[in-house]
């Protein structure tokens, strides 16, 4: 069997390592051998995997022209270290159009690369086009996140494929257990996680729980807490609203809500897939999502929950309210938010990935 290196630039709790987690314990289940070029020093989704680490040195930083620097910084010393791979054979597999670097180094080294595409709000935007270039220049294959993504980003000839996201196994029985182990929540809880951005609806949530005193609201972000503090620092943040750091076991939160929250702006960041409404609904919790992106192909306004625009808070009020006082309607849509999470099989978007990596002559099983 071949030999998959993969490359993400940053871990950390977010989206598209932990899809990344998923995909290289798929490879190492059929028999692939798995090597990681990632950041060693943050803890994240893409830790503690049994895989052989190489280091990137990637290290975030806040000032602007600080990251710029020790993003292409990081690209340099990506090219370099990919050429102990120059007598193996292996395919490249790119995480998101970041990790350029790794990419151009396994074109000139001429093997195989793959690139796995989550995101379309990249900034700045001459980042965006450069990064896109490198992609049409040196990609075999594309592996988009969702029809929404393909059809939003198409780059140059590159045949592309569509394997949506899925929640891994394991997510799914610790929900079960989760899940069997509860009773009767004891309050309404409307839950909301993500990065620290103001364009992740952050601000909007704020205000939700200010208008809607009657529930609670939980906001997990992908944060430390000196930045949680620093960001709320000059709000008036309302007593129902309690605010968490990152934390690598999300489950608790999910197993305590009733509702689960995706409030990006779609003028500035949309969602490509939005794997924290999917996780919500293995829980049973209807989805409340905006209404473009990639989510809205799971997530069925009336049926799973609602498509609604963050800048629309009396719509976002209503809806909330609505599944807070009509229990049968919260059942229906809780029933129904399962149901659709459990058309989205580990088992079919792994075998996807690895016919793609493995250069397999089977049809794709169909997701």
């Amino acid at each position: 069997m071949k030999k998959v290196v993969c490359a993400h630039l940053y871990n950390d709790f977010s989206g598209s390592p932990l899809v990344l987690s998923t995909v290289i314990n798929g490879f190492m289940k059929r028999g692939v051998e798995v090597e990681l070029v990632t950041s060693q020093n943050t803890d994240g989704f893409l830790s503690n995997l049994n895989v052989k680490y190489v280091n990137n040195n990637y290290q975030f930083a806040e000032n602007k022209l600080i990251r710029i620097f020790k993003f292409f910084y990081t690209q340099l010393v990506c090219f370099l270290k990919m050429f102990r791979y120059r007598k193996e054979e292996v395919v490249v597999y790119v995480n998101t159009l970041l990790p350029f670097g790794v990419a151009i180094a396994g074109k000139l080294l001429g093997k195989k690369v793959i690139f796995h595409i989550h995101e379309t709000s990249v900034k700045p935007p001459f980042l965006k086009s450069f990064l896109k270039w490198v992609c049409a220049k040196t990609a075999s294959e594309i592996i988009y996140v969702s029809n929404f993504l393909q059809q939003q980003e198409p780059i140059g000839e590159i045949s592309s494929k569509v394997v949506y996201n899925a929640l891994s196994n394991d997510f799914v029985q610790k929900a079960e257990k989760y899940q069997s182990s509860i009773q009767e929540k004891e309050s309404f809880i409307v839950l909301m996680l993500c990065s620290l951005k103001a364009y992740k609806g952050v601000n909007e949530f704020v205000k939700l729980a200010d208008q809607l005193s009657h529930l609670d609201f939980h906001l997990v972000l992908n944060a430390v807490q000196a930045d949680i503090d620093q960001y709320f620092s000059e709000f008036q943040l309302p007593n129902n609203l309690t605010i968490f750091p990152k934390h690598s076991n999300v489950h608790p939160f999910y197993a305590k809500a009733s509702l689960v929250l995706n409030l990006s702006h779609p003028e500035q960041w949309v969602e490509t897939f939005g794997m924290t409404l999917l996780e919500g609904m293995q829980y049973g919790l209807p989805a409340i999502s905006p209404p473009v992106g990639g989510c809205t192909e799971f997530v069925e306004s009336g049926v799973n929950g609602y498509q609604i625009d963050q800048r629309y808070l009396g719509q976002l009020i209503a809806c909330i309210n609505r599944l807070y006082t009509d229990p049968r309607l919260y059942n229906n849509m809780s029933s129904n938010a399962v149901l659709k999470a459990a058309t989205f099989s580990v088992e079919a978007m792994c075998e996807n990935i690895v016919a793609i990596v493995m250069k397999r002559k089977q049809p794709l099983i169909a997701v």
